[in-house]
């Protein structure tokens, strides 16, 4: 394929999924350093090998892995030129995005009440990394949230259509990332934590 041809919007559009997926592999990159670091750092006399993520966790994974499938359904219902059912999956994969970060925060109270803090004498090397594993995926999650808000305004300004869904489908994308990586993120807390 010539990536030369086509139109100036088609140019454009190539131009911007590309660029978002160079920041999606920067960003597994850095996870990737930070469970490699977790995995090195497990070999610590101070390491904590019985702890078990809080269930607030658990219900923050269900909750995002149910989001991505209602902003599937919100890019179904755009296809197929349902304006007033694509709103609503946009809705509610925006409130469920807003679900899933309390959930997370009532996982830190969690670990917080079983002593661990993130820094000070009530600290822990594993709670550490915990932390900054998930207050970085929370900051990312946040982004999509920005994202998705732009789409749910560009969506009541009718800027998608069928054919004309370039911001709606970068948007998808980031989110079914973050939500993916969440998914990695917990599984390899849970099973190698």
């Amino acid at each position: 394929m010539d990536l030369t041809q086509g139109t100036r919007e088609e140019k454009t559009g190539r131009a911007k999924k590309m660029m978002l997926w160079f920041g999606i592999i920067s960003l597994i990159m850095s996870f990737m350093g930070w469970t490699s670091a977790f995995i090195v750092s497990s070999s610590r006399p101070d390491w904590l090998s019985d702890f078990r993520l809080p269930n607030a966790f658990i219900i923050s994974t269900v909750v995002i892995v149910v989001s991505s499938i209602t902003f599937l359904l919100a890019k179904k219902a755009l296809k197929n030129g349902q304006h007033k059912a694509t709103s609503l999956w946009l809705l509610v994969t925006l409130v469920l995005g807003i679900v899933f970060i309390y959930n997370q925060f009532a996982g830190f109270r969690q670990i917080i009440d079983l002593g661990y803090n993130f820094t000070g004498p009530t600290s822990n090397v594993t709670m550490s990394y915990v932390y900054l594993i998930a207050l970085v995926h929370i900051l990312h999650v946040v982004v999509g949230l920005i994202c998705l808000l732009v789409v749910i305004y560009n969506h009541f300004k009718q800027k998608y259509s069928a054919t004309n869904m370039l911001g709606f489908e970068l948007a998808a994308t980031f989110w079914h990332f973050i939500d993916i990586l969440w998914v990695y993120l917990f599984m390899f807390l849970y099973f190698v934590g």
